[in-house]
């Protein structure tokens, strides 16, 4: 767990609104590894520099940044891959749809 934040740091975050995907658990990523670019994170801490990427197995490559507070996905670029329900009747979720079978629900 992430004593900071108080957020298990297995979570991940679908957060409407977020612009970038950063995670900061690097044993949810694979391949994690220096960027070609630095990338400026604005957030109501401040501004931080993202120097790293990595993999998410099933999803894409994600920004890696170990003093972050969560594990984050951008609801706006997770529509752009998969398709997306919100069910407010049955669970008050949102439905991440990988396949016909495969959903995923946060």
């Amino acid at each position: 767990m992430n004593e900071k934040a108080r957020i298990p740091d297995s979570w991940i975050l679908l957060d409407s609104q977020s612009t970038v995907d950063v995670f900061m658990n690097k044993k949810l990523q694979k391949n994690v590894r220096d960027a070609k670019n630095a990338f400026l994170l604005h957030c109501n801490a401040g501004v931080t520099t993202l120097n790293k990427i990595g993999d998410l197995p099933g999803y894409s490559t994600v920004r890696f940044y170990e003093d972050g507070i969560a594990n984050i996905l951008s609801l706006n670029n997770v529509k752009k891959k998969f398709h997306l329900t919100y069910d407010s009747t049955a669970c008050d979720c949102f439905e991440v749809h990988k396949s016909i079978i495969t959903k995923i629900v946060f």
